[in-house]
């Protein structure tokens, strides 16, 4: 039975909710019996993302699927490449630094990205691969899992899969403008996606 890690973040900026952490929350009342799932709540910082996740990955997972919720997105986004570049919102690019001096130009996600998105879209899933997941937390969760599994010689394959906003968010936080998807419906797609990776294990 594969051993899988996800994360999911907490609140942030003016957000009092996360979309992938209450995607977690749902995804627990019904988790795969095919596979052994252990959560994770990461504070959205840098430096104690790191701390975390260099504690977790060096438990060798057979795979780490990280969550991130993404405001104006409609869909579910798959993300593919990690790259070597971090820096805060408050940042301008020009101070924008490496995650890892020396550290490789980037990395590809090993899980099967367009074999997932096509799985989701036929169970009504709106989900499409993505290549930049940005150059903030998110890419950097991604980007470090790699180079963390690398360096601890484990085997784990890492993943960051975007979320689209709650509806409860806009209803509470945000501009009602912005896209969402049902509460039911992203729970839904990690379970495919896990059953997905039970099969292939």
């Amino acid at each position: 039975m594969p051993r899988v890690l996800i994360t999911a973040f907490g609140p942030y900026s003016c957000w009092s909710s996360n979309a992938s952490w209450l995607t977690l929350v749902e995804f627990t009342k019904d988790i795969p019996n095919s596979v052994d799932v252990t959560t994770r709540l990461y504070p959205v910082d840098f430096n104690e993302t790191r701390r975390l996740l260099e504690q977790d990955l060096r438990l060798g997972f057979d795979y780490a699927l990280h969550l991130g919720q993404a405001p104006g997105s409609a869909s579910i986004q798959l993300e593919t490449i990690g790259i070597n570049v971090g820096g805060h919102s408050s940042q301008h690019p020009d101070e924008f630094q490496p995650l890892v001096d020396d550290g490789p130009v980037a990395f590809r996600s090993q899980l099967p990205m367009p074999v997932l998105a096509s799985k989701l879209r036929e169970c009504g899933i709106p989900a499409h691969v993505s290549y930049y997941a940005g150059t903030y937390l998110c890419n950097a969760t991604l980007y470090l899992s790699h180079f963390l599994v690398q360096q601890f010689a484990c085997s784990t394959r890492s993943a960051f899969i975007h979320l689209p906003l709650d509806v409860s968010q806009v209803l509470h936080d945000g501009d009602d403008d912005l896209p969402t998807l049902p509460a039911n419906t992203t729970p839904r797609a990690l379970r495919l996606i896990n059953e997905h990776i039970a099969q292939e294990g």
